[in-house]
Parts: structure tokens; C-alpha cells; sequence
């Protein structure tokens, strides 16, 4: 059983952040929320995001599972205004979610969650954690993309650092201690990730949030940030690219 009423813009961050890496997910249920765990196709990046059932105007869900194409989900919620009401209900006998914002309903076939499969987080040691926020980041970004297709995230106990360097062309983006809401690090570290992977994983972010980052050297980065007004929490994991010593 699975039956719930919740704001369309709490949806629509959901959706956003999930569909950052994957088309189908698989929605773990129980009476205190959800959650969803997925790897992209190519297993480079992976996200956990749990949703408290505070995050709903009302919620009731036994412990279930239900796989669910995101981009159909997200088509829909883009009729709905961000402070519009929507119903969802599990139809059970006929495999189906039924879906209800003002007089439209959709009753959207659901995916079957056996092939699908359940990642573990893994336990990694990151020595390097800072929170900034996330305009700030989006900005460095951009100044980057027709630079390379990879950036290096750098943090030092003064400064943190994203770099860019094309063939012909470098980018650099930088705070101090001072400008940042948080950075703690017992040394230096730096790791190289895929720009465009890092980009949309920020685009899930709302504007003027801020985002924890942990990280290490030539280790994943790790992406944290809330969501549903806080009543939700989104963790990413993206790979490095490991840099050739020549």
C-alpha cells in the first residue's frame, strides 16, 4: 500500500535530482518515507536520496518497492504549478501508479524493480570537507565548460580551488577560507572528475542552497545537500579521473 499527497515542487526537486543520472528508478517505501538509490549507466556516479514522510502533506506506505520511469513522471509534473497538490495512489491489482493534479489523472504503468538493481554506499575515507555555495560553484562552472571536458577539484587548509585546462586555454575558480561557509582539511588534496557529470549533479541543487563536499586525493567526490525544505537529503558519489603520470 502506497498512498500519498505532497506539493508538486517537492516532486519536481525529486525528479530533478534523480534524473541528473538515470531514466528508471526503483522507489524503496516504508512508513517513515522513501528512498531511492541509483547508479548511472555507465557507473561512474551514483545518488542516495531519502525523503522523510514530513516532507508530504500526507503519507501512508507499507514496506514496498515500485520501479518508475522518472522522464514519464517528470512530463507529467511539469503541468502542475509548484504549490498545486498532487495525489498519488498505488493501484496495486493493475500495476500502476495513479497520479492526480487538479482534474487531470495519469495512470502510469509501473517498471518491474527485479533487474534492477540496489547499490551499496560504499565506505570511503574523504579527509577534506567544505560547504559552499552552490550559485557560487555554478558560476565557476560555467566559466569552465568551453575550457575542458574535465575539472580538478583542489582544497588546501587556506583556499578551496576548481581548475580547467583545455590544450590551449586554463580556468581557474577560487575562495579562500574566509569566503567559504566551512572548510576543514588536514592537507592538501586534489582529484579530477568529468565536467559534465559534476555540472548537472549542480543543476539539481536549488538556487541559493549550499552544497558539503568531502574529498580526497585521486578519491570520488561526495555531493551533499537538502532538499524539501530540509525534510529531505540527497548524498552524490562521482568517480575521479584518474590522472596519467606522464
Amino acid at each position: 500500500m502506497f498512498q500519498a499527497k505532497a506539493r508538486a515542487d517537492t516532486l519536481k526537486e525529486v525528479v530533478n535530482v534523480i534524473s541528473t543520472l538515470v531514466d528508471e528508478a526503483k522507489f524503496t517505501l516504508n512508513a517513515e518515507g522513501l528512498t531511492i538509490r541509483a547508479v548511472d549507466p555507465a557507473h561512474i556516479a551514483m545518488v542516495d536520496l531519502k525523503l522523510g514522510k514530513e516532507a508530504f502533506e500526507e503519507f501512508k506506505a507499507d514496506e514496498s518497492e515500485i520501479g518508475l520511469d522518472i522522464d514519464k513522471l517528470n512530463q507529467f509534473l511539469k503541468l502542475a504549478r509548484a504549490d498545486d497538490i498532487v495525489e498519488i495512489k498505488h493501484d496495486e491489482d493493475k500495476r500502476r501508479l495513479n497520479i492526480v493534479v487538479g482534474d487531470i489523472t495519469r495512470r502510469m504503468s509501473l517498471i518491474d524493480t527485479t533487474g534492477m538493481s540496489d547499490p551499496k554506499v560504499p565506505s570511503l575515507n574523504l579527509p577534506a570537507k567544505l560547504t559552499v555555495k552552490v550559485d557560487d560553484l555554478v558560476q565557476g562552472i560555467k566559466a569552465s565548460e568551453t575550457v575542458s571536458d574535465h575539472i580538478a577539484l583542489v582544497a588546501s587548509q587556506e583556499s578551496f580551488e576548481m581548475t580547467c585546462e583545455g590544450d590551449l586555454d586554463q580556468v581557474s575558480w577560487k575562495k579562500s577560507k574566509k569566503d567559504l561557509e566551512e572548510l576543514d582539511t588536514p592537507s592538501s588534496v586534489r582529484s579530477l572528475f568529468p565536467l559534465e557529470y559534476f555540472a548537472n549533479m549542480l543543476k539539481a541543487v536549488s538556487s541559493g542552497s549550499s552544497v558539503t563536499m568531502f574529498l580526497g586525493n585521486d578519491y570520488p567526490v561526495k555531493v551533499e545537500f537538502k532538499i524539501a525544505g530540509g525534510k529531505g537529503e540527497v548524498s552524490y558519489l562521482l568517480a575521479p579521473r584518474i590522472e596519467s603520470g606522464d
